[in-house]
């Protein structure tokens, strides 16, 4: 075991090389707009149960990022297109076809990893970026990277706030809604087109693997103290920002992957919390 110096040290050195080195600033500046864009996304996934299309628009990155590098095209480019298109189709299914919602967002999950393995085994060589994109790195992201970030990042922000009433009239009760003269089709294809944008952005921390569970689990989190959808999305950005930072740090203290260790962290928490309601503690 590591005595109490030993401790000291390695916290020191860690925030000392926060200073010092870019790349730990970059994940830490990855950090910050992750927890915003977790925050703003995640508790519309949560309340309107699309978990199962999210992971499935998720896996379907794979399948673009395979197709544009064969292509020679930016991995990143080749993610989005896939992720609108199968996000779409999904839509599509789920709004005229409810009936078969599970079967294409299962299909379209396997699809998606199916064909972007086959494109980049086809691929000359080996391209280290690429599989970090398959299990996240976040010690990996750019400054480049983080300009991206923040520029869709930006953009998800502005429409969330846009149309916040009427994204979250959808989320809630969608019958409702159509009584009040909202265009739920048209909002709930712009949710999935956000989710899909959101995905992009966090599959280079934590990979498109486990890149579900930032969608979920600081919004279920938060779900546990509040009930009001506007203090859920706050309290899932403070949630977020903290735990993929606990995660950063494990990940140095431990040498382990940080993708992993950041998730590790965040379902800890849960299932901490989780235990400690059935028991009535708080």
């Amino acid at each position: 075991m590591l005595s109490l110096n030993q401790n000291i040290n390695l916290n020191f050195n860690f925030f000392s090389l926060l200073i010092q080195e870019e790349f730990l600033r970059n994940a830490f500046i990855a950090t910050i707009l992750a927890s915003i864009l977790c925050g703003l996304i995640g508790p519309f996934v949560y309340v309107r149960k699309i978990g199962m299309i999210a992971g499935s628009v998720a896996h379907a990155v794979l399948g673009g990022m395979g197709i544009a590098y064969y292509f020679g095209a930016a991995p990143i480019l080749g993610a989005l297109i896939a992720a609108l298109i199968v996000a779409w189709i999904i839509g599509w299914v789920t709004l005229h076809y409810k009936k078969y919602e599970d079967t294409i967002t299962n299909a379209l999950w396997s699809l998606g990893m199916a064909v972007g393995i086959i494109f980049i085994f086809k691929t000359p060589g080996y391209d280290v970026q690429l599989m970090s994109y398959l299990f996240g790195n976040i010690l990996m992201i750019t400054r480049h990277d983080l300009y991206l970030m923040a520029g869709l990042g930006l953009f998800v922000a502005i429409l969330i706030f846009t149309f916040y009433k009427e994204l979250v009239a959808i989320s809630f009760d969608e019958e409702f809604s159509r009584l009040k003269g909202i265009k739920v089709n048209l909002f709930y294809y712009l949710l999935l087109s956000l989710v899909s944008i959101t995905t992009v952005v966090l599959v280079q921390m934590v990979g498109l693997i486990l890149v579900i569970t930032l969608f979920i689990l600081p919004a279920a989190i938060s779900s546990y103290f509040f009930n009001r959808l506007s203090k859920i999305i706050f309290v899932a950005m403070f949630v977020g920002f903290t735990l993929m930072n606990v995660g950063l740090w494990m990940s140095y203290q431990l040498n382990w992957p940080s993708g992993a260790t950041i998730i590790l962290s965040f379902t800890f928490v849960y299932l901490l919390i989780m235990l400690i309601k059935r028991i009535k503690l708080i």
